[in-house]
Protein backbone atom coordinates (compact mmCIF):
# COMPACT_ATOMS: atom_id res chain seq x y z
CA UNK A 1 0.00 0.00 0.00
CA UNK A 2 1.28 3.41 -0.73
CA UNK A 3 -0.84 5.81 0.98
CA UNK A 4 -1.35 9.85 0.03
CA UNK A 5 0.46 10.24 3.54
CA UNK A 6 2.91 7.90 4.13
CA UNK A 7 6.03 7.04 6.38
CA UNK A 8 9.12 6.10 4.11
CA UNK A 9 11.60 4.11 5.74
CA UNK A 10 15.21 4.14 5.31
CA UNK A 11 16.19 0.78 5.04
CA UNK A 12 14.40 -2.47 3.67
CA UNK A 13 12.74 -4.75 5.65
CA UNK A 14 11.75 -8.33 5.17
CA UNK A 15 12.95 -9.00 1.56
CA UNK A 16 15.49 -11.66 0.38
CA UNK A 17 18.77 -9.35 0.27
CA UNK A 18 20.15 -11.29 -2.64
CA UNK A 19 17.94 -9.99 -5.39
CA UNK A 20 17.49 -6.76 -4.09
CA UNK A 21 20.00 -4.57 -5.39
CA UNK A 22 19.54 -5.44 -9.15
CA UNK A 23 15.67 -5.37 -8.75
CA UNK A 24 15.68 -2.13 -7.09
CA UNK A 25 18.17 -0.77 -9.98
CA UNK A 26 15.77 -1.73 -12.54
CA UNK A 27 13.03 0.06 -10.33
CA UNK A 28 14.48 3.31 -9.85
CA UNK A 29 15.27 3.85 -12.97
CA UNK A 30 12.13 2.76 -14.41
CA UNK A 31 10.85 5.51 -12.28
CA UNK A 32 13.65 8.09 -13.17
CA UNK A 33 14.90 8.85 -9.30
CA UNK A 34 18.18 6.37 -9.99
CA UNK A 35 20.53 9.23 -10.45
CA UNK A 36 19.14 10.65 -6.96
CA UNK A 37 19.19 7.21 -4.75
CA UNK A 38 20.95 3.97 -4.89
CA UNK A 39 20.88 0.91 -2.45
CA UNK A 40 23.02 -0.23 -0.30
CA UNK A 41 22.35 -3.77 1.31
CA UNK A 42 19.10 -2.99 2.69
CA UNK A 43 19.46 0.78 2.86
CA UNK A 44 18.46 3.71 0.71
CA UNK A 45 21.41 6.19 0.21
CA UNK A 46 19.12 8.94 1.00
CA UNK A 47 15.25 9.98 1.23
CA UNK A 48 15.88 13.73 1.17
CA UNK A 49 14.23 13.72 -1.76
CA UNK A 50 10.59 15.74 -2.95
CA UNK A 51 7.36 14.28 -1.85
CA UNK A 52 6.92 13.03 -5.37
CA UNK A 53 10.61 11.12 -5.45
CA UNK A 54 10.31 10.21 -2.04
CA UNK A 55 6.36 8.79 -3.01
CA UNK A 56 8.32 7.23 -6.15
CA UNK A 57 10.69 5.63 -3.64
CA UNK A 58 7.65 4.00 -1.69
CA UNK A 59 6.50 2.49 -5.19
CA UNK A 60 10.16 1.12 -5.61
CA UNK A 61 9.73 -0.97 -2.12
CA UNK A 62 6.17 -1.83 -2.81
CA UNK A 63 7.15 -3.61 -6.30
CA UNK A 64 10.11 -5.13 -4.17
CA UNK A 65 7.98 -6.61 -1.91
CA UNK A 66 6.02 -8.61 -4.91
CA UNK A 67 2.63 -8.42 -3.06
CA UNK A 68 -0.68 -9.98 -4.60
CA UNK A 69 -2.74 -6.83 -4.42
CA UNK A 70 -1.36 -3.41 -4.43
CA UNK A 71 -3.31 -0.20 -3.36
CA UNK A 72 -2.40 3.71 -4.32
CA UNK A 73 -4.09 6.16 -2.89
CA UNK A 74 -4.00 9.43 -4.53
CA UNK A 75 -0.63 7.97 -5.56
CA UNK A 76 -0.37 10.29 -8.59
CA UNK A 77 -1.13 13.30 -7.06
CA UNK A 78 2.11 14.95 -5.93
CA UNK A 79 3.63 13.69 -9.33
CA UNK A 80 4.59 15.40 -12.57
CA UNK A 81 2.44 15.51 -15.32
CA UNK A 82 4.90 13.37 -16.80
CA UNK A 83 5.24 10.63 -13.90
CA UNK A 84 1.51 10.39 -13.97
CA UNK A 85 1.19 8.89 -17.30
CA UNK A 86 4.07 7.12 -16.47
CA UNK A 87 2.35 5.78 -13.62
CA UNK A 88 -1.42 5.08 -15.23
CA UNK A 89 0.22 3.91 -19.09
CA UNK A 90 2.98 1.68 -17.74
CA UNK A 91 3.35 0.81 -14.26
CA UNK A 92 -0.26 -0.32 -13.34
CA UNK A 93 -0.73 -2.19 -16.62
CA UNK A 94 2.80 -3.86 -15.59
CA UNK A 95 1.14 -4.91 -12.95
CA UNK A 96 -2.07 -6.12 -14.40
CA UNK A 97 0.28 -8.16 -16.78
CA UNK A 98 2.01 -9.72 -13.82
CA UNK A 99 -0.90 -11.09 -12.09
CA UNK A 100 -1.65 -8.43 -9.70
CA UNK A 101 -5.04 -7.12 -8.14
CA UNK A 102 -4.70 -2.84 -7.77
CA UNK A 103 -6.97 -0.96 -6.18
CA UNK A 104 -6.57 3.00 -7.42
CA UNK A 105 -7.85 5.64 -5.20
CA UNK A 106 -7.98 8.66 -7.23
CA UNK A 107 -9.89 12.15 -7.83
CA UNK A 108 -7.98 12.54 -11.28
CA UNK A 109 -10.90 11.67 -13.79
CA UNK A 110 -8.52 11.41 -17.22
CA UNK A 111 -7.72 8.04 -16.22
CA UNK A 112 -10.95 6.69 -14.85
CA UNK A 113 -11.42 4.81 -18.35
CA UNK A 114 -8.24 3.15 -17.69
CA UNK A 115 -9.84 1.07 -15.05
CA UNK A 116 -11.33 -2.64 -15.45
CA UNK A 117 -14.02 -1.37 -12.67
CA UNK A 118 -14.72 2.08 -11.65
CA UNK A 119 -16.75 3.05 -8.46
CA UNK A 120 -17.39 6.30 -8.08
CA UNK A 121 -18.11 7.43 -4.02
CA UNK A 122 -20.12 10.35 -3.29
CA UNK A 123 -20.66 11.22 0.40
CA UNK A 124 -19.92 7.77 1.99
CA UNK A 125 -22.02 6.04 -1.09
CA UNK A 126 -21.45 3.98 -3.80
CA UNK A 127 -22.96 6.05 -6.86
CA UNK A 128 -22.12 4.65 -9.98
CA UNK A 129 -19.87 1.18 -10.10
CA UNK A 130 -19.39 0.63 -14.28
CA UNK A 131 -18.71 -2.96 -14.73
CA UNK A 132 -18.78 -4.18 -10.57
CA UNK A 133 -22.40 -4.81 -10.97
CA UNK A 134 -23.03 -3.07 -7.70
CA UNK A 135 -25.99 -1.19 -6.66
CA UNK A 136 -25.83 2.48 -4.93
CA UNK A 137 -25.55 1.34 -1.04
CA UNK A 138 -24.22 2.67 1.80
CA UNK A 139 -20.41 2.59 2.33
CA UNK A 140 -18.97 0.45 5.42
CA UNK A 141 -19.41 1.81 8.76
CA UNK A 142 -22.32 4.09 7.11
Amino acid sequence: MVFSDFYLFDKLLGLDESSIESQAHSYLARLQIDHKVTINGRAFSTTELSQGQRKRLALVTAYLENRTIYVFDEWAADQDPEYKEVFYRQLLPDLRARGKSVIVITHDDRYFHLGDRVVKLEEGRIVDADAAGLRARPAVGS
